[in-house]
């Protein structure tokens, strides 16, 4: 049995829908199991963080989402391995580097997943990290821009990225979980190709079939009514972040294909693929 948290997320989902096709037996814990919306016939089953022994009962590896575990990581993962649970798989991030400066090192994104990596480390299971970098479902956060009109207003419109497609992230997932010869790896995992904000913007266009502007905003007048899903808190790291990517070649992994045999999709065919997201 295979233990997926965060499974109503992006790359939870995927992994979930994967391990189901491929036959594989799966509990995908989420807070909500009769609006999951989840495939036959993986086990939904309610999150309860006050009862971490009942939800891994049977199981012997583990799919970790730390944002949907509400700051319970190292009880969770005690309850892991008290249950039989072998080998944990981790979806942290490509923010993690060796030698990070201060600055990095600091980001609450870096903090969250270091803390992670470190209790899966200290906790005695097997383990492998998954650190990806941009996600390209991160571009849905222009939607409700798309849908009202052809002008996106953004940041950095020369900003460099290599998003990787979720279910390129939950097949690698998929593979560390199945296959032996992963325990203590670490994966980074980015898409196939350098593309701009600007770029993505355009791609997106091409997918709906109508041409798309990108509007440069100020970051300095970045609001968030730009990132509307995005914790206020979480606003200026992630400008930070991307001002740091004009001008800078980004990290291109060929992970993905050396790992389940298959490219990385391009971020126009991540566009194809969720074009319905984009219109109204």
């Amino acid at each position: 049995m295979i233990v997926v948290t965060g499974a109503t997320g992006n790359v939870g989902r995927a992994l979930v829908e994967r391990l189901v096709d491929a036959n594989r037996p799966v509990r995908a814990l989420t807070r909500d199991p009769r609006r999951a919306g989840l495939p036959a016939p993986a086990e939904a089953v309610r999150f309860d963080p006050d009862r971490p022994a009942a939800l891994f009962e049977g199981a012997t590896r583990l799919f970790l989402y730390v944002q949907a575990l509400g700051g319970r990581t190292g009880a969770l993962l005690e309850a892991a391995r008290a249950a039989g649970v072998q080998h944990v798989v981790l979806l942290s991030s490509g923010i993690i580097e060796e030698g990070a400066d201060d600055a990095r090192a600091s980001h609450p994104i870096h903090v969250m997943h270091a803390t992670a990596e470190r209790q899966i480390r200290d906790s005695g299971l097997a383990w492998t990290f998954l650190r990806p970098n941009a996600f390209a479902v991160n571009a849905l956060h222009w939607a409700p821009q798309i849908r009202a009109g052809h002008r996106v207003r953004g940041v950095f419109p020369d900003g460099l990225g290599a998003p990787i497609h979720e279910d390129d992230i939950a097949a690698v997932a998929e593979r560390t979980l199945v296959e032996d010869g992963h325990e203590g790896a670490v994966h980074r995992l980015t898409g196939p190709e350098a593309i701009s904000n600007a770029g993505q913007v355009e791609e997106i266009g091409r997918a709906l079939g109508r041409a798309l502007e990108f509007v440069e905003t100020p970051p300095d007048q970045a609001g968030p009514e730009l990132f509307p899903s995005l914790p206020p808190h979480m606003l200026q790291p992630l400008l930070k972040a991307f001002a740091a990517t004009v001008g800078v070649t980004p990290e291109i992994t060929d992970t993905v294909q050396k790992i389940t045999g298959d490219p990385a999709r391009t971020f126009a065919r991540w566009a194809e693929d969720h074009a319905d997201d984009f219109r109204n």
